[in-house]
């Protein structure tokens, strides 16, 4: 993932960004015109669907615009070496996800980014899902990292986040795990330059996809998120997300 964390816990085995959607210490109400957009645009089961933005100290942040490109709405936003989340928790958590459906568009990849390396790990769109679970399982890595989550932020890391991505290298498909934790798992629906300029639909099914990146049954959902990040490759692009659809499922 990123490169990039907050404050003092830059350094070789700290969280990275990806590994926020556990962090409040920045994190702000989205605007009037966002919250609205993103509530028409973005349906999940939360009781409360209260987007927000979050926004890195230290880091470039490039707000998420309500925009129609090609005969469809959408959040827009121009990057530009930053980092742009919009996150929405859910308080309590969502006990089964179902189905998810989303789509997303890029007019450019940042430049030599890669995911499997903490400094280049970049990507045009991503949608996060973040995952509670036992805890007891995780390696003794994954439990200091969210210590040194909890002591500078108040809260711990997810137990497990699945993360779907547009990568400038791997095939579609691809299960690519965070450099740092393996507790992050990006999945990989869109690669390269030929869809550039193009809308692009995915439907997942959400348990199905976390059994193939962790092999476990997935936990209770705490999170999900929209993430584009540009800032460890210094690139500049633009991205728009457009609905976005997630189901609960049977308990």
């Amino acid at each position: 993932m990123l490169a990039g964390c907050v404050g003092p816990l830059a350094r070789e085995d700290a969280p990275g960004t990806d590994d926020t959607l556990a962090v409040d210490s920045a994190s702000v109400k989205a605007p009037p015109k966002l919250k609205a957009a993103a509530n028409l645009l973005l349906t999940t089961p939360a009781r409360v669907p209260d987007w927000e933005t979050f926004v890195f100290p230290g880091k470039r942040f490039a707000p998420f615009e309500p925009v129609s490109v090609l005969e469809r709405q959408a959040l827009r936003v121009k990057a530009s070496s930053s980092v742009s989340i919009l996150r929405q928790r859910f308080e309590p958590t969502l006990s089964h996800v179902g189905r998810l459906s989303f789509s997303w568009r890029v007019d450019g990849l940042p430049d030599k980014a890669d995911l499997t390396q903490a400094a280049l790990a970049d990507s045009p769109v991503r949608v996060v899902l973040a995952f509670e679970g036992d805890r007891q399982r995780w390696p003794p890595k994954a439990h200091r990292l969210s210590e040194m989550s909890r002591l500078f932020t108040g809260e711990e890391l997810p137990y497990a986040t699945l993360v779907y991505v547009w990568s400038v290298r791997d095939a579609p498909g691809s299960v690519v795990l965070n450099p740092r934790t393996d507790r992050i798992r990006k999945l990989v629906l869109d690669s390269g330059t030929e869809r550039l300029g193009q809308w692009r639909d995915h439907v997942r099914d959400v348990r199905a996809d976390f059994l193939l990146a962790f092999g476990e049954e997935p936990g209770p959902l705490r999170a999900v998120a929209l993430m584009t990040d540009t800032d460890n490759t210094q690139s500049g692009l633009t991205a728009w997300y457009g609905t976005l659809t997630l189901e609960g499922a049977a308990d």
